[in-house]
């Protein structure tokens, strides 16, 4: 989170004006910006790692749930009038109109997934905070580096009431589909020998 105690105040912005800069070309249209609680963010250039993480367990996921839910990558999530993140991956309910009137919202979220390798300490304060606060029930964050997987449940206005972190070798399932197992090394990019 930005605070200020200067003689000055950072000029927040809602998804609203968000949008609005974007449709009159203020930004870049290569540019990868999101939208956290009013300030707007350049996302970092995402490594091979990072991005060989974020295939792998994208399409584990579509693999395993099918038809049960729809698996978006990179796409944005409407939390609230100043937060539009673009998760890595986010598990959401199916719509019949494929979100074309609108981005999910968190009643429409089974599961959000941050892959962080550069950005972990973002992913597990800033990010986990505000989806929190929108009352997302599962969120992991994938961290290539450690080879682990933070999974944060029991959401609340101050944050994660809880936080696990699991090695490479366990298993875990989505909250919401626990019948669906994922092994995490699955999902991580495998080892390259030099």
């Amino acid at each position: 989170m930005l605070t200020t105690e200067a003689a000055f105040t950072l000029r927040k912005w809602t998804v609203k004006e968000y949008h609005k800069l974007a449709e009159i070309g203020i930004f870049n249209p290569e540019e990868r910006l999101e939208l956290i609680e009013g300030n707007i963010i350049k996302i970092r250039a995402k490594g091979t790692l990072h991005a060989a993480a974020t295939r792998r367990t994208a399409s584990r996921l579509h693999n395993l749930l099918g038809n049960q839910a729809t698996v978006y990558n990179k796409s944005p999530i409407a939390l609230d009038d100043n937060s539009e993140p673009e998760p890595d991956i986010a598990v959401v309910r199916i719509d019949p109109f494929d979100y074309a009137t609108h981005h999910p919202t968190p009643s429409e979220v089974y599961l959000i997934i941050e892959v962080a390798d550069s950005s972990l300490t973002f992913d597990r304060e800033i990010k986990a905070q505000i989806y929190a606060r929108s009352g997302i029930a599962d969120y992991w964050v994938l961290n290539v580096g450690e080879r682990q997987l933070h999974v944060f449940l029991e959401p609340a206005e101050d944050g994660y009431q809880s936080e696990v972190i699991l090695g490479e070798s366990a298993i875990v399932s989505p909250l919401e589909f626990p019948a669906f197992n994922i092994a995490i090394q699955a999902m991580l990019p495998p080892l390259v020998s030099n």
